[in-house]
């Protein structure tokens, strides 16, 4: 023993380096780990093994599957997405644009299927056709906009609009992770220095007590792995609060944040995602558009019956049975084109009429445990396994090197 101590006296500085350095072992694999998990958002290396990409990155599309079936079936429904929408506001908020949209369509229209018929006619003739076809407008676009929220499941997909979205923006899902979980990877980060300290000092006691060269990269080895796990099941256990030793209460660290997680969740999905902009473009241009183009197809030919029912035949006759029918397609088209640019006038009404960001905060104060740490575990459960292996093979390869340094030194 008087030789033991004697040596610590010697070298104190050095042993008490040992605890130092796996509490930085700690540490740096938690930031390795984190990075990993989101950085580079695209492959680098050289496929297929040589490179990396980050774990949700890389598993983009089931990542964003796997928020947007919490999102979408416990959360939002398109449903409750568009029915606090009122179709005569809607018409209101959009008179202006509409008119000049009309206009056009009528103006392109005439002088393509009835170019010379069209331009023989006095120019206030022409301007009252097409002020009237704008005084029926509103009338159109509002039965067009109550019947798109009566069969909303069959003209919307809100969540093909959300996946696509984080499909494709890679940053933005890596966003939902790291702002929803700021936090607990700040936690990971510090806890994995204060675990790797207190074992680095019953690393630096078994070092003084035996000098086995195999004591420093096992100790690596196991406080790369046991930080990193003890950390993850830090964030999501205990479900609820726990008292252990009769001396602290833990309850797993994302779920007692509810709160604060509710809010910076919905404010990120009605923020960047779940926004009038998108789900005008869904609706318009998504994978279900072609049944709103049908839609729109209808209701164009219901108001030319309306406006030529006595005249249809010398119409048809004019312009010819086909182009008629092209006229119409056509007709459509254009209105499809033209309501993206003309419906952008309504995002600020639609987004305090929809009011995304409240309704999910409240939704998710509703979930249960299980449910709410859906919202983030994904993101660690995929390949996990890898990141804690890779902690543990960075403790290990930094013990190696401390065994050479205190055999050097000692």
């Amino acid at each position: 023993m008087g030789a033991i101590l004697q040596d610590f006296n010697q070298h104190w500085m050095l042993y008490l380096s040992i605890p130092v350095v796996a509490a930085l072992i700690g540490y740096v694999t938690k930031i390795l780990a984190i990075k990993m998990m989101f950085y580079p958002v695209e492959f680098r290396g050289k496929k297929p093994f040589l490179g990396w990409q980050g774990i949700v990155p890389k598993h983009a599309a089931k990542m964003a599957g796997i928020a947007c079936d919490t999102l979408t079936e416990q959360l939002l429904t398109p449903q409750e997405v568009v029915s606090r929408l009122d179709p005569e506001r809607i018409v209101n908020e959009v008179e202006g644009p509409l008119r000049q949209a009309i206009e056009e369509i009528v103006e392109e229209v005439a002088s393509t299927y009835q170019p010379g018929m069209w331009e023989a006619l006095p120019k206030a003739v022409r301007r009252a056709m097409i002020q009237r076809v704008q005084n029926d407008a509103p009338r159109m676009l509002t039965e067009i906009m109550d019947e798109i929220k009566s069969d909303v499941d069959n003209v919307f997909d809100l969540k093909a609009m959300v996946v696509t979205a984080l499909v494709r923006d890679k940053e933005l899902l890596n966003r939902i992770f790291l702002e929803a979980g700021d936090k607990e990877f700040q936690f990971i980060r510090r806890s994995g220095a204060v675990f790797g300290f207190v074992i680095g000092l019953v690393q630096m006691s078994a070092w003084v007590l035996f000098k086995a060269p195999i004591l420093m990269p096992m100790f690596g080895l196991f406080t790369g792995w046991f930080t990193d796990w003890l950390a993850l099941k830090m964030i999501f256990r205990p479900q609820q609060p726990t008292t252990y030793f009769g001396l602290f209460e833990w309850q797993g660290l994302f779920l007692k944040r509810r709160k604060e997680v509710s809010e910076a969740y919905g404010e990120l999905i009605a923020r960047e995602i779940v926004t009038p902009r998108n789900i005008i473009e869904a609706v318009l241009r998504g994978p279900l558009s072609d049944k709103v183009l049908a839609l729109v197809t209808r209701k164009v030919d219901e108001e030319l019956n309306r406006r030529t029912s006595i005249a249809k035949p010398l119409v048809v006759f004019a312009v010819g049975g086909r182009r008629y029918q092209d006229l119409k397609g056509r007709i459509a088209e254009m209105v499809m084109g033209k309501l993206p640019e003309t419906m952008s006038y309504i995002e600020d009404y639609a987004a305090d009429a929809m009011d995304i960001r409240n309704t999910l905060v409240s939704k998710m104060q509703q979930l249960d445990a299980e449910e709410f740490e859906e919202l983030l575990r994904p993101a660690f459960r995929e390949e996990e396994w890898m990141l804690i292996a890779t902690g543990a093979l960075l403790g290990f390869a930094v013990g190696e090197v401390q065994v050479v340094a205190l055999e050097f030194l000692t």
